[in-house]
């Protein structure tokens, strides 16, 4: 009768753990279909030099200027012509009276050669209303208007072109990019997933469970985040990573309680006994693999960039909430399903039996490549390290930066507006050096005293070759002797160049067509390292430099500063949880080890197939990238170093579980192999196609991603689990489990090295 009871109890307690899970995602479903309209695509880097500025021009400075973006255009005549200043004059003021734009200013208002290709065409810059929150709303209204005025011209001029681009406008394409790159990449991982799963179960009932528990993982992180949009600065990014994560994590951590539930039925439990033992047993390794996952996760949140933060936030969205499904949800559902999870397979003997499950001819083969791994282990040792560790050493070369090809979608409409940009000469516009001199109060910049050092600073920036043109009040004027010549320029124009105190003065500094991204970043360090009092012969003169160019250097900036400490407190992290969950010093050091020899050599693949293009047209490149985004390492190495850690979790925990049932060191390394090498590689085939499919998209920088970490878990969930990890168990014997791995385990009659 009291077992009846506990049976019953046990019921409730799955019953009621699984009503508060489905209450958790019914809550959360409804907002996941918001949560596109609520992520950002601005960068937003914590007290960056480059966001003060552009904070400070939209603020300060009256500019209708501030923000803008850039319409180009081809096929009107000559602008110096009567049709062509026509044209334009018609273009302006027609976007003028578009909402949210504070100005469109071209070469009627200013003759100056900016607003002109090299080869012909012509260029609008259009400014947008700074203190609009809602900026990026303003492109598909500008791009309507744009097909209307082509429409109105193209009697007159049928070859007529007129595109978009700009910071806002390349920034809303990515958003637009991102979702549906999420969406194909779904499309393409979901039957890949679910094949995989049927491969591995044999029955469509158990391949459906962990793909249902991924999917809803997802739709509840992104719900979530949407939630949490309003109160932080989350990027688009977290819709890619929540997604990519979310699936494989979620199927992994699924397919574990699963596969420990069939394990019981075969041995002969009920099914509501069974799936207590697959919560039990199953459940603590899951908390084991997703507290290091978790660590990883929660590092990115000390980095004070918005990207990182977000992804980090939604790692961990992710991470508690596929935990969650798995042991709130999943158990109820198991002893529900009972043995109707294998209804396509062969029934399962119902009586129960307390001997060992028997082996299945898949885990036998596994069993052999035990036997043979631990016969050997030196010569498996070293046929598997040596190869991985030649890789690994690749990754010394890695060079973070903005890679010089590629790095935009070449679909979008505002990144084939910057090309034609490019062509003309002109891209210089877009990535403008935005430089901001500050002038003591007894010598404002119209000031004579002011004035001679504003035009001391720009003519010492048009010597640099890497400027194509330097725009300046003293510029606007002709490089007039006294500030009296500035009343002659415009005063929207005037105004973009003038702090409304009059204590401050705007430089732009617009690159060169042929200078790279990496080259721009080097600039803007010159800039800001410079004697500007040196250069302007006035003391206490201050400058701050903001832009594209800066924002790109701040970035790099921040990312090899926190490297190392995410670095460190990922692998401290993990070694503590490691520590606490096996109780083996010995066995959380070796499994840091492993992980750090994964992530190598993940990371010395991404050097040779991005960086120096070994291979890089099977990606859809036409050619190296030169260098890495600075985002892909420490990102790769936070989400690489938890994933890695769920098959050592997985591995070493079925052996120490074999160790403590009495088994010899050998033979519970083979029996633990056998048991979970199936389990692991079918995990890791999922993870693949899930982090596959993403490298097929435009995305260069989740293609980056999406390739390290499928090599990742590649190497990991073979050569190194399989090959690696069961050599060093056989080798180090006794010593994997102190000190207190072993503690209560029933001593073995082999005679195996002790410590």
């Amino acid at each position: 009768m009291s077992s009846l009871k506990t049976g019953q109890g046990a019921a409730r307690r799955r019953f009621w753990l699984a009503m508060l899970g489905f209450v958790m995602a019914l809550a959360l479903l409804p907002f996941s279909f918001k949560v596109e309209r609520r992520l950002e695509t601005a960068v937003h880097i914590k007290n960056g030099e480059s966001e003060q500025v552009d904070r400070e021009l939209a603020q300060h400075f009256q500019s209708p200027y501030a923000r803008r973006l850039v319409l180009v255009i081809s096929g009107i005549p000559d602008p110096d012509s009567a049709k062509g200043a026509d044209a334009l004059e018609f273009l302006a003021s027609s976007l003028r009276r578009v909402p949210g734009v504070a100005g469109a200013v071209s070469s009627l208002d200013w003759p100056d050669p900016l607003f002109t290709g090299d080869n012909g065409g012509a260029l609008i810059i259009v400014g947008l209303d700074p203190h609009d929150r809602s900026v990026e709303a303003v492109v598909p209204k500008l791009r309507e208007k744009a097909n209307w005025m082509e429409g109105q011209l193209r009697s007159q001029y049928p070859n007529i072109k007129l595109e978009i681009t700009g910071e806002t406008p390349l920034t809303y394409d990515l958003r637009k990019v991102s979702a549906d790159e999420v969406k194909h990449a779904e499309e393409r991982a979901m039957p890949i997933t679910l094949l995989l799963l049927f491969l591995a179960f044999g029955s469509l009932v158990a391949a459906t469970l962990p793909l249902g528990v991924g999917l809803l993982s997802i739709s509840m992180a992104l719900g979530a985040a949407a939630l949490l949009a309003p109160y932080l600065h989350l990027s688009i990014l977290v819709q890619n990573l929540a997604t990519m994560v979310g699936l494989g994590l979620g199927v992994d951590y699924a397919l574990l309680m699963v596969n420990r539930f069939r394990e019981a039925l075969a041995e002969g439990y009920d099914p509501g006994l069974a799936a207590d033992i697959a919560g039990a047993q199953a459940g603590q390794t899951l908390i084991v693999s997703a507290a290091t996952v978790a660590i990883g996760f929660s590092a990115l949140l000390i980095v004070p960039i918005s990207d990182l933060r977000s992804i980090g936030i939604a790692g961990l969205l992710v991470t508690v909430f596929s935990v969650m499904l798995c042991t709130f949800i999943l158990p109820w559902m198991l002893g529900l399903l009972g043995h109707r999870i294998d209804s396509v397979k062969v029934r399962l003997p119902s009586k129960r039996s307390k001997t060992r499950a028997p082996l299945c001819e898949v885990n036998k083969r596994w069993e052999r490549w035990g036997s043979v791994i631990t016969r050997r282990p030196w010569t498996a040792l070293l046929v598997a390290g040596i190869p991985l560790l030649i890789l690994a050493f690749q990754a010394r070369r890695i060079s973070p930066g903005i890679p010089d090809r590629n790095a935009l979608p070449a679909a979008a409409e505002s990144v084939q507006a910057l090309h034609t940009l490019q062509a003309m000469g002109r891209s210089g516009i877009v990535e403008s050096l935005r430089v901001i001199l500050e002038l003591p109060p007894q010598t404002p910049p119209l000031s004579p005293a002011g004035w001679l050092a504003v035009s001391r600073l720009t003519q010492k920036f048009q010597s640099d070759p890497r400027a194509q043109e330097v725009l300046s009040l003293p510029a606007l004027t002709g490089m007039a002797d006294t500030p009296d010549a500035v009343d002659e320029v415009p005063e929207p124009i005037r105004k973009s160049f003038l702090r409304s105190d009059g204590r401050a003065t705007l430089i732009e500094l617009l690159p060169t067509a042929t200078l790279s991204p990496n080259e721009q970043i080097r600039w803007v360090r010159d800039v800001r390292s410079s004697d500007v009092a040196a250069l302007t012969g006035v003391p206490g003169a201050k400058l701050r430099v903001g832009g594209v160019p800066a924002l790109d250097a701040d970035y790099d900036s921040v990312v090899r500063e926190y490297l190392p400490r995410v670095a460190l407190i990922v692998v401290f992290g993990s070694l503590l949880a490691l520590l606490i969950g096996l109780g083996s010093l010995f066995a959380a050091i070796k499994a840091i080890l492993l992980n750090l020899l994964s992530v190598g050599a993940s990371f010395g693949a991404l050097v040779l197939v991005f960086q120096n293009g070994h291979g890089s047209k099977l990606f859809g490149l036409d050619g190296p990238t030169g260098s890495v985004y600075p985002i892909v390492p420490i990102l790769a190495f936070t989400i690489v170093f938890g994933l890695s850690m769920d098959y050592e979790v997985f591995l070493v925990s079925r052996v120490l579980e074999e160790r403590r049932s009495g088994l010899s060191e050998r033979s519970a390394v083979v029996e633990g192999l056998a048991r979970t090498a199936g389990l692991i590689t079918s995990a890791a085939a999922i993870m693949i196609a899930v982090f596959a499919a993403f490298t097929v998209g435009s995305f260069l920088v989740i293609k980056m991603l999406g390739f390290t970490l499928a090599v990742a878990v590649f190497i990991d969930a073979t050569a190194v689990r399989m090959v690696v990890g069961p050599s060093l168990l056989q080798l180090a014997g006794d010593w994997n489990w102190w000190p207190f791995g072993l503690r209560g385990a029933p001593a073995t009659s082999e005679n195996e090295l002790s410590p």
